[in-house]
């Protein structure tokens, strides 16, 4: 069918060719003068002549239908089994809020009540009194030795308590000679000789008392 429209387009391309060149003719010869003589010579040459179109080829065939062929079902494939994974259960973890720590406040102790105050001496109604002679308790005799040879000399001032039966005790140096074996000596010579009459409250109890003396310790001289 393709050939058949190349044909019959090529025939009427000729045609109109011829025609163009004879309108071409004719305008030339109307320009010149000539138109006419052209004109008849022309008309008298033109054989018309009708073109024929070619008969349309015949339709194509359809293509034969394929043969018939049995159709083979598919495999019959069995879905996979479904696989339920067990799902592990939720834990939920309670932190148990534990209860607010009471934290008392620490109190100061009470203060402790103040000791009683000691009790009052008893009022002595009658002094101790000295059984002899108070200077016969310390001599020259009572002099250290050590402190001889070191010429030592000095007073010492001793204090010491006479208790209910009128013997001495706690015999302390109150002030020093200066001689710490002068200050001993003292204190032990009367602690060993001196006894008194105990001192009488005011019932006539004995009580305890103290006492103070003054020794002056001085080298013996030839």
């Amino acid at each position: 069918m393709a050939y058949s429209d190349q044909k019959m387009s090529g025939s009427k391309i000729v045609a109109i060719a011829i025609v163009a060149l004879i309108h071409a003719a004719l305008g030339y010869a109307f320009v010149t003068g000539l138109a006419f003589q052209y004109v008849k010579k022309v008309s008298e040459k033109l054989n018309t002549f009708d073109v024929e179109e070619p008969p349309p080829p015949p339709p194509d065939e359809p293509p034969p239908p394929p043969p018939d062929i049995p159709m083979t079902p598919p495999p019959v494939v069995a879905p996979p089994p479904i696989v339920s994974a067990p799902s592990a259960p939720v834990t939920i973890a309670t932190v148990p809020t534990p209860p607010p720590v009471f934290v008392p406040t620490p109190v100061a102790p009470p203060a402790p009540p103040p000791p009683p105050p000691p009790p009052a001496p008893p009022t002595v109604s009658k002094a101790s009194a000295p059984k002899g002679n108070p200077a016969d308790w310390i001599t020259t005799d009572d002099y250290p030795p050590s402190s001889i040879r070191a010429e030592e000399e000095g007073t010492t001032v001793i204090k010491w308590t006479i208790n209910a039966q009128g013997r001495v005790e706690n015999c302390v140096t109150t002030q020093s000679s200066g001689s710490n074996a002068l200050d001993q000596a003292a204190c032990r010579a009367l602690t060993r000789r001196a006894r008194y009459a105990p001192a009488l409250d005011a019932a006539g109890n004995p009580i305890a008392s103290t006492q103070t003396r003054r020794v002056v310790w001085k080298l013996p001289r030839d």
